[in-house]
């Protein structure tokens, strides 16, 4: 074959293939409209690449949002600030002396968070009130606490029955560009994910695994956001 063919050829191909394949850049997995954007654990802060149990969203009166993380089996609490999907955050993560995985239940009065041990046998509350730097408390006195239900936001009952925890299946789930229809493509597939949570403001999925946390961006809802807030301060 010639050889400025065959390197045309190569050539030729290298672009058909780029403009077909989705945008990988520094663990980052871009659609081609730009819309969508995957970061993936390597991209994100060392702590964010430790597998979780359970994790929430919550923001506080300053308008910043933070994303809490249980992480070896219950034995440390992560937070990450996730106001700017763009810029992620690790903002602390403190060892804790609790027995056994946990999970996150419900919101409590918008400075609290109802905690489940997954023995079925303790109930906490993590204070909120210091957002970047939250800390548990266990609830003492209950016995054998089972299901619980909210008494408005400053409370809860408990009633005392058997509480069996059902383990979540983790899941593979995959990401889909349709940007152009006549052309659908595969961005990723994201393994064994556990839990999911969305911020509604930004449209930010997050994914929580055993690789740790990913995290999938929607840009014009973002932009739409930060227009809404700027309009607000103004």
């Amino acid at each position: 074959m010639n050889k400025i063919f065959a390197r045309t050829l190569i050539a030729g191909l290298a672009v058909v293939s780029a403009a077909i394949a989705p945008l990988v850049c520094q663990a980052q997995i871009r659609s081609k409209s730009g819309e969508l954007v995957v970061i993936e654990p390597r991209s994100l802060p060392e702590q964010a690449q430790l597998g979780g149990n359970s994790f929430f969203l919550h923001s506080d009166d300053a308008g910043s949002t933070y994303l809490y993380v249980e992480q070896q089996e219950g034995a440390r609490l992560t937070v990450f600030e996730v106001t700017d999907p763009s810029r992620i955050k690790m903002v602390s993560t403190t060892p804790l002396t609790v027995d056994g995985p946990f999970d996150f239940v419900r919101a409590l009065d918008g400075n609290a968070e109802l905690v489940r041990f997954r023995d079925g046998k303790t109930v906490a509350l993590l204070d909120l009130r210091n957002a970047k730097n939250p800390r548990l408390h266990v609830v003492s006195g209950l016995l054998d606490p089972g299901p619980t239900e909210p008494l408005g936001k400053t409370g809860f009952l408990g009633v005392n029955k058997p509480y069996y925890y059902v383990f979540a299946l983790p899941r593979d789930y995959q990401v889909v560009d349709i940007s152009t229809p006549e052309k659908p493509v595969l961005l990723t597939t994201i393994k064994e994910v556990k839990h999911r949570v969305v911020n509604e403001d930004t449209g930010t999925t997050f994914l929580l695994g055993t690789d740790g946390l990913t995290v999938i961006r929607r840009i014009s809802v973002e932009t739409d956001y930060k227009m809404h807030q700027m309009q607000l301060a103004n």
